[in-house]
């Protein structure tokens, strides 16, 4: 598996490509937005790691020139920035993830695994959970229950998407803290109770169990 890696911060993106290496991929490095997208066009990747501050062009317009060129491969972004406004941007010009610094490098090869798994399953793979009557778009972090779209916080979304990916399984409070707040959190772990609270509420009491002493399952009402 090759890996672009357009990162301007060296010392970050030498860092990534070290411990990507390590884990067994091919890994090429550039520093400028123009660089990786000219990288990124002529190189046969099977995923692109890209920042959003760069020098040249911005990471937006690389990713955006990347689609409107046809090219497919996946592409997981990077940024100092946190707002649900930089993350629907950075998704509605074609990225499939989004990665906020500072960031656990374990969250990353996790995130960096399931792109190339999703990228495997071809272009017909679904990006639509359905469950029931609730339908969560990962790919447009848009959620409907029924006909009603209801609208989430980045955060709930990503709640609520560790649960539906793992739909009937318990998922554990650990587990959704490592992917959705990552392991340099150290805040109140409880923070994940007020988030499926909130969910229950937006949602449907009975659509999320606890099951005590395990973690939470996404399981269907009857």
């Amino acid at each position: 598996m090759r890996l672009l890696i357009v990162e301007d911060e060296k010392r970050l993106a030498l860092s990534l490509a070290k411990g990507l290496t390590a884990e067994g991929y091919a890994v090429d490095v550039v520093h400028d937005g123009r660089e990786g997208l000219h990288q990124a066009s002529e190189g046969s990747y099977d995923l692109v790691i890209l920042d959003i501050m760069l020098p040249g062009m911005n990471g937006y317009r690389v990713c955006a020139a990347l689609r409107a060129a046809g090219h497919e491969v996946p592409i997981l972004m990077l940024t100092a920035k946190d707002g649900e406004y930089d993350e629907a941007e950075g998704l509605d010009t074609g990225a499939d993830d989004y990665l906020t610094k500072p960031f656990s490098y374990v969250v990353l090869v996790a995130r960096v695994k399931a792109l190339l798994r999703r990228g495997g399953q071809g272009a017909g793979a679904s990006p639509v959970h359905v469950h029931g009557d609730l339908k969560v778009d990962t790919a447009a972090r848009r959620v409907f229950l029924g006909e009603a779209e209801v609208t989430l916080t980045t955060k709930e979304f990503a709640v609520l998407e560790q649960l539906v990916t793992r739909a009937g399984e318990v998922v554990s409070k650990a587990g959704i803290l490592e992917h959705v707040w990552d392991f340099a959190y150290e805040g109140d772990p409880n923070i994940v109770e007020v988030y499926i609270s909130t969910l229950r509420r937006k949602l449907r009491p009975g659509l999320i169990r606890t099951v005590r002493g395990a973690g939470y399952r996404l399981e269907r009402e009857r």
